[in-house]
């Protein structure tokens, strides 16, 4: 607990300092189409997974590297995980994180709009989640914690691609999170478990944005 105190007071700070010298900054939702990879050295356990929906929500910051490039940052509430639906078998996982993506964004004008690319890393924190399950009218569930000694690792990181529009304050993109850490305790015969999100986005420039 007091290992996530600090990375999240980290964080806060992180977005706090950068916020300052940034010549804009907004908010941004969407939502979240996750789903998860699981496999070792020899089998991928996840072929049948299904994306889960969840939210995506938070602020966001543009900082002005040179002309038409800057860096875009922010902290973010981002909810992962994953569903399986299969022989009368159901079970639907919720992962909720704390999320500080760090792209490069470059803008290109197209008419009286504007054409955004973006890439970079994020780091997520993980707060809690869900795990539900049934089968033959039987179900169960169970709360998701995270850290050294709980049912998950407490940090997720990866690589995030997106693109999308920005017409005067509004902006609208579609990105892909692609997690590189192993989030799991377990990595007996190279066991993997790692995130991975199609996300939808609206956000709103507060200020001018050039």
């Amino acid at each position: 607990m007091k290992n996530t105190v600090k990375i999240l007071a980290l964080a806060i700070l992180f977005a706090i300092s950068y916020q300052s010298l940034a010549q804009t900054f907004g908010i941004k939702a969407g939502l979240n189409l996750a789903n998860m990879t699981m496999k070792d050295d020899d089998e991928t356990y996840s072929d049948d997974h299904k994306m889960r929906p969840g939210f995506y929500a938070g602020g966001m910051v543009d900082i002005t590297l040179v002309n038409s490039l800057s860096l875009q940052t922010g902290l973010f509430l981002s909810q992962k995980g994953y569903k399986y639906d299969k022989n009368d078998i159901k079970s639907n996982t919720s992962l909720l994180y704390l999320e500080v993506p760090a792209t490069a964004n470059y803008r290109f004008d197209a008419g009286k709009a504007k054409i955004y690319v973006e890439a970079g890393p994020y780091l997520g924190v993980g707060l809690g989640g869900k795990w539900k399950y049934e089968e033959d009218g039987e179900s169960e569930s169970e709360s998701i914690k995270f850290g050294k000694d709980e049912n998950l690792k407490l940090l997720d990181f990866g690589l995030r691609v997106g693109g999308g529009v920005e017409v005067n304050a509004i902006q609208i993109g579609i990105y892909y999170g692609l997690g590189l850490a192993n989030i799991s305790h377990d990595s007996d015969g190279g066991y993997k478990m790692t995130n991975k999100v199609l996300g939808f986005t609206l956000g709103y420039w507060f200020g001018n944005k050039e």
